[in-house]
């Protein structure tokens, strides 16, 4: 296989793993603001420390993105992955931000409104 093709598996595995990351994170969301707090948000919580614990591990570099280096000397930030140039520049900043919120939201609710 050649690497423009291997390139191509591996920005499809790594659109997968963020679609499966937005999925948790707008579970915890929606449950968090719904006050459905059942073991699907601390599961959610739990997908998501390790996600935070991994990108600690590789410097805030996902390993998805070490693989793809392997095929690609791109600059551009969505070279290892299918999103817009400036979702994957700020890929970081914006879901950070939400599960930040949501954890917020979590707080309040465990707090103020059991």
């Amino acid at each position: 296989m050649d690497e423009k093709k291997k390139l191509f598996w591996v920005k499809i595995l790594h659109t997968v793993i963020w679609l499966f990351f937005n999925v948790v994170i707008f579970y915890l969301l929606y449950a968090v603001v719904v006050n459905k707090i059942d073991k699907w948000v601390w599961i959610c919580l739990g997908l998501i420390v390790m996600e935070g614990i991994i990108l600690l591990i590789f410097k805030a570099i996902c390993p998805v993105t070490l693989i793809a280096r392997k095929y690609s000397n791109s600059e551009a930030h969505n070279f290892d992955i299918f999103l817009p140039e400036w979702l994957a520049k700020h890929n970081k900043t914006i879901y950070t931000s939400i599960v930040l919120f949501a954890v917020l939201i979590l707080i309040y609710q465990k707090i103020w409104n059991n």
